[in-house]
């Protein structure tokens, strides 16, 4: 009987290829196949595609050799939301990455506790814990800025450059509102004739300051 005695084939790397990709490349190859009926999941791998084989790539097996293949699953796999309401926003990144979710957009809010996550939401809405959510889902968290509903004296900003009364309202923990631009005769060009709610006016931080500023476009 023939039986091909010393002549090897070296295991193709099937990584990243789908089912069907990999079927004619095995096929090509002179080796069989069989599917792991555990699959796993990659975000960022198609659906179905090859995400482990054994052997390994480039190992020399013989012509007919059985490969096995997990493969990448059609969908993400569900899971349950922890409660991270409470938690310092450094141990709330550590547990997403270590159940497959990712961080989304961070909203910052006054509030005393400093990156203390406060609020969770998938999709822009609040979830709770045990909500069920695809692994590899985007997550925002809503955390404190350590400043808290501070209450404040607006600063004078009548006389100044656009630019550094910008800076001045933001290092205030107070946020830039809407500017309009209009001509004034006492005034350069991009300085700041009006502002709303006026000079040592008492605000909240995270409250908005609105600027009219000489003029006719932005700076």
């Amino acid at each position: 009987m023939y039986t091909n005695h010393g002549e090897t084939v070296s295991v193709p790397d099937l990584s990243g290829y789908t089912f069907d990709e990999s079927q004619g490349i095995l096929e090509k190859a002179g080796l069989n196949y069989q599917v792991s009926p555990d699959s796993g999941f990659n975000m960022d791998e198609k659906p179905l595609a090859v995400l482990k084989q054994i052997p390994p790539a480039n190992e020399q097996v013989k012509g007919g050799r059985k490969i096995y293949l997990t493969l990448n699953a059609r969908n993400a796999p569900i899971i349950k939301m922890p409660n991270l309401v409470n938690m310092p926003l450094k141990n709330v990144q550590e547990i997403l990455a270590n159940i497959g979710l990712e961080r989304g957009e961070l909203i910052y809010v006054p509030d005393i506790g400093a990156n203390v996550v406060l609020e969770q939401r998938y999709r822009g809405v609040s979830i709770s814990e045990g909500f069920e959510i695809p692994k590899g889902a985007k997550i925002d968290l809503v955390v404190g800025n350590g400043l808290g509903n501070q209450v404040l004296n607006v600063p004078s900003l009548v006389g100044m450059d656009e630019i550094d009364a910008e800076f001045l309202i933001l290092g205030s923990g107070l946020r830039v509102g809407q500017k309009t631009y209009m001509k004034n005769d006492t005034l350069a060009s991009g300085r700041v004739f009006r502002q709303s709610p006026p000079a040592e006016s008492m605000v909240k931080t995270g409250d908005i300051i609105d600027l009219w500023i000489s003029g006719e476009g932005s700076f």
